[in-house]
C-alpha cells in the first residue's frame, strides 16, 4: 500500500491547501503504528489573501514586488537588508507578522504587496494568474494598486517517517508526497522542492513497492478489523443530534492552530493549544450528524476527516512543545536561538494510547553542514 494523500493544511485557517488536505494518510499510518517525523515543522507562506488563504505566488516577489506596512515603510529593510523581499519564507512571514502584531499593519491584519513596481507589461506576461486572483477575489487591479496579504499555512515538512524508497516502519506500507517525511526538506522547504517529494520519491516508492509486491500474495483483511470499522461508521450514522456541529469544531481547531501554533510559538500558547485539541478530540466523539444514508454520506466523511485532523494537530503541537529551540519553520519566542548541541535531531511521534510517544532520530549529514543564516 502506498499512501499519497497529501498534507494537512486544513488544520489551519486560513490555508493555501485544498479542502481535501486533512491529513488522512498521515493519521491512518500513525494509527497503524508508523512513526511520524518532523510534525512541528509547518511552513507559512508570506503572501496569501487574508481570510481566503489563496496563494499569491512567490514569483511576484521574484519579479521585484515590494512589501509595505500601513505606514508606507518597506519594512524588509529591517529584517533582511541583503535579501529584502527575497529572504526565505519563514523570515518574510515572521517579518510581516511582527509588523501586524506591533500595530503597523492595516486594520484587517495585513500588509501590502506592491506589484505595480514590476510594470504592467511584465505583470501580464509573468503573473497573469495573479492578475485574475486579485481581480476576482480581492477586487484589486494589481497592475494599478497594492494587494493586501498576510502569512498563511502552506506546507507540512513533516509526515510519515520513510526511508529513501518510501518504506515506513510498518511492513508493506509506503508513503510518498507531502504526507511522507524522507526528510529532504529538513525544517524549511524551499520553493518548488515539493517536486522532490512527488516526482523523485513518488517514483522510487512505486518502483520499490512494485518490486516487493511481485513476491507477495494478496493478503486477506482481518474480519475483526473490518467489523470494527463497520461498527465505528454505524456509530457515527446512528448518533443523535445533541452534540456540537462539525463545522463549529473544525472552525475552532483552525483558529486554535493559526492563533497558537503558527508563525510565532511559545510554551504557554502551545500548552493551551494541546489542551484545546484534547478537548475537541472528546467532543468529536459525539459530534452531530444529519445524514443517515449509507451511500456517499458526506456527514460521515466529515467526521472521519475531523478525527484525522485532530490526530495530526496533536502530533504537531506535541512536536512543537518538545523542540525547545527555533529551527526552520519552528520559531519559539521563548527559545529564539537554534541549538545544535541539543536539538540537531528529528522528533518522532508514535501512537501510544492517549498521548503520542515522543522519540528521536538522527539527522543524516552529507555534503553540507548546518550554518547560521544571515541576511
Amino acid at each position: 500500500v502506498i499512501l499519497a494523500t497529501g498534507g494537512n493544511g486544513q488544520l489551519f485557517i486560513p490555508t493555501t491547501n485544498a479542502l481535501i488536505c486533512t491529513g488522512d494518510g498521515i493519521a491512518m499510518a500513525y494509527r497503524a503504528g508508523a512513526p511520524l517525523m518532523d510534525m512541528e515543522m509547518v511552513q507559512y507562506h508570506p503572501t496569501t489573501l487574508a481570510g481566503l488563504g489563496l496563494l499569491i505566488t512567490e514569483g511576484a516577489r521574484g519579479e521585484g514586488a515590494h512589501l509595505y506596512n500601513a505606514e508606507g515603510e518597506r519594512f524588509m529593510e529591517k529584517y533582511a537588508p541583503n535579501k529584502m523581499e527575497l529572504a526565505s519564507r519563514d523570515v518574510v512571514s515572521r517579518a510581516e507578522q511582527t509588523e501586524i502584531d506591533e500595530g503597523r499593519g492595516f486594520p484587517n491584519g495585513t500588509v501590502a504587496l506592491d506589484i505595480t513596481v514590476v510594470g504592467r507589461k511584465r505583470i501580464h506576461e509573468a503573473l497573469r494568474e495573479i492578475v485574475n486572483v486579485g481581480r476576482d477575489f480581492a477586487g484589486t487591479d494589481i497592475t494599478r494598486e497594492p494587494i493586501h496579504i498576510k502569512p498563511g499555512n502552506h506546507y507540512a515538512m513533516g509526515g510519515i517517517k520513510t526511508d529513501i524508497n518510501g518504506q515506513t516502519e510498518v511492513p508493506g506500507l509506503y508513503a510518498a508526497g507531502e504526507c511522507a517525511c524522507v526528510s529532504v526538506h529538513g525544517g524549511n522547504r524551499l520553493g518548488a522542492n515539493s517536486l522532490l517529494d512527488t516526482l523523485i520519491f513518488g517514483r522510487r516508492a512505486g518502483q520499490h513497492a512494485a518490486e516487493q509486491g511481485r513476491g507477495v500474495s494478496m493478503p486477506t483483511p482481518a474480519g475483526s478489523e473490518l467489523a470494527r470499522e463497520r461498527d465505528a461508521i454505524s456509530d457515527i450514522v446512528s448518533r443523535d443530534r445533541s452534540g456540537r456541529r462539525l463545522s463549529e469544531i473544525r472552525a475552532e481547531l483552525g483558529a486554535t492552530m493559526d492563533g497558537k501554533v503558527a508563525v510565532f510559538r511559545d510554551e504557554d500558547r502551545l500548552r493551551e493549544a494541546l489542551e484545546k485539541v484534547k478537548q475537541l478530540q472528546e467532543e468529536v466523539k459525539t459530534v452531530a450528524v444529519d445524514d443517515r444514508g449509507s451511500v456517499f454520506n458526506q456527514d460521515v466523511l466529515g467526521v472521519l476527516e475531523l478525527q484525522f485532523m485532530l490526530d495530526n494537530a496533536e502530533c504537531i503541537v506535541m512536536g512543537a512543545i518538545e523542540r525547545k529551540e527555533s529551527r526552520g519553520a519552528q520559531y519559539r519566542t521563548d527559545y529564539p536561538e537554534r541549538n545544535d548541541a541539543d536539538w540537531l535531531k528529528h522528533i518522532t511521534l508514535t501512537a501510544n494510547g492517549d498521548i503520542p510517544e515522543v522519540g528521536f532520530s538522527e539527522v543524516t549529514m552529507t555534503q553540507w553542514e548546518p550554518e547560521e543564516r544571515t541576511y
